[in-house]
């Protein structure tokens, strides 16, 4: 298979951690006979200073085109003053809506080794194995702005055809693993939520009453996600609701390092990145956990270029490399050793040719 992927390092840890998921994908495509040509392109915060735009115009052509859009992370500091006229998530909000990737697929499984990396008990640990669904391209992030010296407005709307696509996702999803779907929102105050609410019934009524359909308020939601997080199987919520939610449930594996995202569309081509920040702090020093790049890799291979067996060596890859002890250190154990990102990834490789 030939297939090109266009790169956006972005800022901070990016393009350390990109670099990493970079090198997996090429030893894929030696270990199984593909070429995928890569394209570095400006994004986000390095992009404003290079160009004044989040989003340049090359950058967006050249992501269109792709068969796939890998990225690092965006924004820090230096570009989010209150007073702010253009700012890196500027640039992502329209990368996803010219992109039409409206479905955003947040897995969050346990791997044993790393039980103790979290901050739960063990017991509420074991077995973890749920996806987040997040709708990408509506909600309040999309909705009309305004403000002036004392007042604020941000309109969250939602409409049919968004919530439809969206459970569909979710529970076409659903149906492959255990069945179950979770709908979060929050419909005992606001309007939305009710419209999300009844479509969501309807829709899995009519079109999948073989998956098991739960809805649940989006504060209660995130309690049992910390108190009985292996109840779930696959959750659908909005915007705004699955952005904060998926940051707590990363939780339950140990670190923001350690997990992948899909942002899918109608069509193959997706928008591949770790759910993590750009982690200003440590930007530089070579110690950012690469395995959420890697893994988002593993999502690309699968979902936009349909390399089942690819995907599966590189997650095993991982896994194989987390098994021997590897641990960058955000999931070291105090006085444990700690790998820097260019180590981490030298052992997937290592555990990849094996």
């Amino acid at each position: 298979m030939k297939a090109t992927v266009a790169v956006l390092g972005g800022d901070g840890i990016g393009p350390e951690v990109i670099a990493e998921g970079l090198r997996c994908l090429e030893a894929i495509g030696s270990a199984f006979g593909h070429t995928f040509s890569t394209a570095q392109l400006p994004f986000g915060g390095a992009a404003i200073d290079a160009t004044g735009d989040p989003l340049p115009v090359q950058t967006l052509q050249a992501c269109v085109a792709a068969d796939a859009v890998l990225l690092g992370a965006i924004g820090g500091p230096k570009w989010s003053a209150p007073d702010a006229r253009v700012r890196p998530e500027q640039g992502l909000l329209r990368l996803r809506k010219e992109l039409g990737v409206y479905a955003n697929l947040r897995p969050v499984k346990l791997h044993p080794a790393l039980i103790e990396a979290s901050t739960l008990k063990p017991e509420i640990l074991r077995g973890v194995d749920l996806v987040f669904v997040r709708e990408l391209t509506g909600g309040i992030y999309f909705g009309e702005k305004k403000r002036d010296a004392t007042t604020a407005v941000d309109v969250c709307i939602y409409t049919k055809v968004e919530v439809e696509r969206i459970v569909r996702v979710a529970a076409g999803l659903a149906r492959q693993r255990r069945g179950k779907l979770v709908s979060i929102d929050k419909a005992n105050v606001l309007e939305t939520s009710r419209l999300w609410r009844e479509v969501t019934t309807r829709l899995m009524r009519e079109e999948f009453p073989d998956v098991a359909l739960e809805h649940i308020l989006v504060d209660a939601a995130a309690m049992h996600l910390i108190k009985r997080p292996r109840d779930f199987d696959v959750l659908v919520t909005e915007n705004m609701f699955g952005d904060i939610l998926t940051d707590e449930a990363s939780m339950l594996s140990g670190s923001l390092g350690l997990l992948p995202s899909a942002s899918l569309g109608e069509g193959r081509r997706g928008l591949y990145e770790p759910i993590h920040g750009s982690a200003p702090d440590i930007a530089g020093r070579g110690i950012a956990n690469p395995v959420g790049t890697i893994l988002s890799v593993a999502l690309l291979l699968r979902h936009s270029l349909q390399l089942n067996a690819e995907a599966d060596a590189l997650e095993a890859a991982v896994a194989g490399a987390l098994d021997a002890g590897v641990r960058t250190p955000d999931i070291a154990k105090p006085g444990e050793r700690s790998l820097s990102t260019r180590e981490a990834g030298d052992a997937v490789l290592a555990a990849l040719r094996r």
